[in-house]
């Protein structure tokens, strides 16, 4: 496998090894990037393009809010895997990624 085989699931950037990603089943990925704008949807906004659609990340069918890719249609996570890929991506010191703040 080449680096530019690794594709973010949500738009399709390829990873270049400049910006963090988080691998969830089978392969599914997340950039930095959508990751914050689905964190900022979903837990600051209380957006939710689901329920009951199956998490690309987890392969589950969860009743939590969802946020749906804007770029591509069928990639959708679910409100414990973003959670749960923010925690992963904080813990990586290097990836400077933090969690967007909640607006005032």
């Amino acid at each position: 496998m080449q680096i530019s085989d690794f594709l973010c699931d949500f738009c399709a950037r390829v990873w270049d090894g400049t910006f963090a990603m988080v691998e969830g089943h089978r392969g599914s990925l997340i950039c930095d990037k959508c990751l914050a704008v689905a964190y900022a949807d979903v837990v600051h906004a209380g957006a939710n393009h689901g329920p009951g659609l199956k998490c690309t990340m987890c392969l589950e069918e969860r009743k939590d809010a969802q946020w749906r890719s804007p770029v591509r249609d069928e990639a959708v996570i679910c409100l414990r895997c973003i959670k749960q890929s923010a925690t992963q991506l904080e813990k990586e010191a290097e990836s400077g990624w933090t969690r967007p703040q909640a607006p005032n």
